[in-house]
């Protein structure tokens, strides 16, 4: 407790320096669903046309190893607001779990240092709304934007068709299950056509009105593009005609997402904001088909690079030079304790925070991260590894197997991001700290999700711990008790949604 008061003190102290500073920049964070590494022009695809980003990315930093928090859509969101892993709060994948509102946040922290804070697009920390019904449902998987100071919030739970998402007329979105929400209320206006232009529709007006007020301002943007159902309008599919369907809808819907990008970046130049903005581009995690892994091993779900390395760069004004391409392994981990010291707010203390800043690695004086990158997905599909760490040059993967079936696998990725050569027998000793550092943050996050890190008595978990039989799985599809242990899963999720 006496650790907790002392942040919040220190908040306070460095909230009083921070509003005698100027041009403190607004800070955006965009994110795209199940964008694939391949998927944009920057990062080297001839076929997908973004050049709204492209030109961005152009004026930036590119990361050429950025790692999004998981392989899937809700754990990795939880980590980018956070600065730690979705163990830490039991988001064990998507539409599972939700987001404390114990958990320290960039919003909640930013707009007590006076930003105007909005999150525009979707949502999927739990359930967003008191009266929301369907999928990731149930009190017990409640969390509210204004849990988290959002002073706007334009959002659905979870993914939506990319265009008509209720009908050609929009009716359905008077009973849907997961309609947009704006503020609270259901939204049942303007929401016919191309989901990216609905949602830039609500930004525009935001960021119109702040344009007249001289505090800065936090945004999320977290397009649904290019998440299934996908599809694109007539126009944006006539793009891509000579390729199949599923490549006109699939390329389409980027594209769609691109012009809107476009669109709010014009609107900030002429609101006077963009020169003062720092925008930060990702995606949630690697891609599903038609979507381009460029290459790299695995895809969505899976802990191998495919599934967790994405399209990333930053773009700030005359922060950044044009150009950069930073090549130094990055996380959506790294948010907020970069946020945190681009802006001098001291960095949480009452806690542990598995990212770090990457301010000094921005201004070219590093380009060493030393500390570890952890990985951790149960459910990981095809018969991946299950949990890993990287460090340094270095990414280890285990599937937790102790029968001997299935060996640990150790990667050279600044050699090697294909992960086409397992250099374990190599290095047994670079082996053996990486699983001991693996081993230790997961001891360390099912203390932090039994609610050692928020000092308060009452809270409770959502659910079991879902670590707890690590030591028993093995095999390459997670062991020969794994349906056993499935089954036990689901019986208790079952008990405790019906708590």
């Amino acid at each position: 407790m006496k650790k907790r008061l002392l942040y919040l003190l220190t908040c306070f102290t460095i909230t009083t320096l921070l509003y005698s500073q100027e041009n403190r920049p607004n800070i955006i964070l965009v994110m795209c669903d199940d964008l694939g590494y391949g998927d944009t022009g920057f990062n080297g695809s001839t076929v997908v046309q973004t050049p709204n980003l492209d030109k961005l990315a152009a004026k930036g930093a590119v990361f050429t190893r950025f790692f999004s928090g998981a392989p899937v859509c809700s754990p990795t969101r939880g980590t980018c607001l956070t600065g730690r892993h979705h163990f830490r709060y039991g988001i064990w994948k998507a539409n599972t779990g939700r987001l404390p509102k114990e958990e320290i946040t960039i919003p909640k922290v930013l707009h007590d240092n006076g930003y105007s804070t909005a999150h525009f697009g979707k949502w999927h920390l739990g359930v967003p709304n008191i009266n929301q019904k369907g999928k990731g449902g149930g009190q017990q998987n409640m969390c509210l934007p204004e849990w988290f100071n959002y002073d706007e919030h334009f959002i659905t739970h979870h993914s939506v068709a990319l265009y008509n998402p209720f009908g050609s007329d929009g009716k359905e979105a008077i009973s849907t299950g997961n309609p947009y929400w704006h503020n609270g209320e259901r939204v049942i206006d303007n929401i016919i056509g191309d989901d990216n232009r609905i949602i830039m529709d609500r930004v525009i007006p935001w960021l119109d009105n702040l344009s007249k007020k001289d505090d800065p301002f936090f945004m999320v943007l977290w397009w649904h593009t290019p998440h299934k159902p996908v599809d694109a309008s007539p126009e944006h599919r006539a793009i891509y005609k000579h390729l199949s369907e599923s490549e006109q809808k699939y390329y389409g819907a980027i594209t769609a997402m691109d012009q809107q990008m476009g669109r709010m970046v014009k609107t900030l130049k002429a609101n006077g904001q963009l020169e003062n903005t720092m925008l930060w581009f990702c995606s949630d995690n690697g891609p599903i088909k038609p979507g381009s892994t460029a290459g790299l091993k695995g895809s969505k779900g899976q802990l191998f690079n495919g599934g967790v390395v994405v399209p990333a760069f930053l773009y700030w004004e005359s922060h950044v030079n044009a150009g950069d391409v930073i090549e130094t392994p990055c996380s959506t981990l790294d948010y907020l304790p970069t946020i945190f010291d681009i802006l001098n707010i001291p960095q949480v203390s009452d806690r542990p925070i598995d990212g770090l800043s990457l301010y000094p690695i921005i201004k070219g004086e590093t380009t060493k991260r030393d500390k570890g990158i952890p990985f951790r997905f149960e459910n990981s599909r095809g018969g991946s590894p299950r949990g890993g760490c990287l460090k340094g040059n270095y990414k280890y993967l285990t599937w937790f197997d102790q029968t001997g079936q299935q060996n640990d696998v150790l990667f050279n990725i600044m050699a090697d991001m294909k992960e086409a050569n397992d250099i374990s027998t190599h290095h047994p000793d670079i082996v053996e700290e990486l699983k001991t550092e693996t081993n230790a943050f997961l001891e360390s996050a099912k203390l932090s999700f039994e609610g050692a890190d928020y000092q308060d008595a009452n809270y409770q978990p959502v659910g079991p711990w879902w670590g707890k039989d690590l030591k028993a799985s093995g095999g390459k599809k997670g062991g020969k008790n794994s349906k056993k242990q499935n089954k036990e899963k689901k019986s208790k999720e079952a008990k405790n949604n019906e708590r």
